[in-house]
């Protein structure tokens, strides 16, 4: 970053002169902040698998269903 100036009322906030983007320089918060994102994609990932596993054991079942009903005819 080249110039950059304190933000007015807020310790960790710096804003680039040259881009005007405000930047928080907390590092405790971006780690906090990164462990939500990472903990959302897992929650994400799991449940994807989750149905996943459903529809598949929904095949599984329709496919079971037509066997039993080509027994009993």
């Amino acid at each position: 970053m080249g110039n950059v100036l304190k933000v007015q009322g807020h310790n960790s906030l710096i804003r680039d002169v040259s881009t005007n983007a405000i930047v928080n320089t907390n590092v405790t918060e971006y780690s906090l902040y990164m462990k939500r994102i990472q903990a959302r994609h897992e929650s994400s990932d799991k449940i994807r698998c989750l149905v996943k596993e459903i529809n598949t054991l929904k095949t599984e079942l329709r496919e079971i269903k037509k066997l039993i009903k080509g027994k009993l005819i």
